[in-house]
Parts: C-alpha cells; structure tokens; sequence
C-alpha cells in the first residue's frame, strides 16, 4: 500500500509546476472516553468539512494513538491545526512534520480517510528517533509506552 511511510505507491513527487500545498502530520493520543464511534464521528464531520475548505488527509487510530496527515491550502491548514490543538478529544499532542511545497497530494480523494494502525509503531519510532525538541521526546515516549501496553487495535 505505501512505499514509504504515509506515501502511497506511484504518488507523485515530482513538484514542477504544482501549486504550493501544506502539510501537517501529527500524533496524539485519545483522551478517556474516545472510543471507535467517537472517532466514527470525528472522521464522518472531517469529511464533511475538508471537502469545502479543500483539505485531503488520512487518519489512523489504534490502541488510543492518533496518526494524522492533513495536507491543503495553508490558511485553512493553519485553522484546522490551531484546532486540533485545543480539541479536549486527545492530548500530547506531537507535530512531527510540516512544510509547504509544489507536488501533487498524497490523498487527493480522501477528504479524510480512516486507515489501520498495523504501521504507526514504526513511523513513531523514528520520530523519536530524529527528534531534538526535548517535549515531542517525551510525548513520543509516552506514546510508544502506550502502544506498547498493547496489541495495535481499535478500541470499542
């Protein structure tokens, strides 16, 4: 399915001529109470509104750890970030990758798609592993130890 990490196979990289797109990847993790039907929400309401703001992305969710990649205009992205950050539905929330450039989008039809978490241990790991701010370290960690408590599943 992905020949690198979030990037579907035969995604485009090649950025000429392309417009400039952002994109927010992140992980957090759920807070008491965030089941599968809340996150059935979540995905249903992000579908809904990405489609108008222009935003595509996929979301992954198992044993209480968000996985996200959002990518679109950038006003729109830095409104739905600045939100995801007060959102009460999740905590320790971590950024690890944001940046804007020309290239085709790695979901373009998926105004939010809701993905399995066979893989997310991996991409953490290496999050951390290239990490040098001090509190994305220590949420990663928690977060790892998370997963780690055990198998990589929905809740519900």
């Amino acid at each position: 399915m992905f020949d690198e990490y979030g990037i579907p196979r035969g995604a485009e990289r090649d950025g000429a001529g392309l417009p400039a797109l952002h994109h927010f990847v992140y992980c957090s993790r759920a807070s008491d109470g965030v089941d599968d039907a809340e996150v059935g929400r979540i995905v249903e309401s992000a579908q809904r509104l990405n489609h108008a703001r222009g935003i595509t992305g996929v979301l992954v969710f198992g044993s209480g750890v968000f996985f996200q990649w959002i990518e679109g205009p950038a006003a729109p992205i830095q409104t739905l970030i600045a939100s995801l950050y007060s959102d009460p539905r999740h905590y320790d929330v971590v950024s690890l990758d944001q940046s804007e450039e020309e290239r085709e989008r790695l979901y373009p039809s998926w105004d939010m798609e809701r993905v399995e978490a066979d893989d997310i241990r991996i991409v953490l790991q290496d999050a951390l592993e290239s990490s040098e701010n001090e509190s994305n370290r220590a949420a990663l960690t928690r977060i790892l130890k998370q997963l780690d408590s055990g198998p990589l599943h929905s809740l519900g």
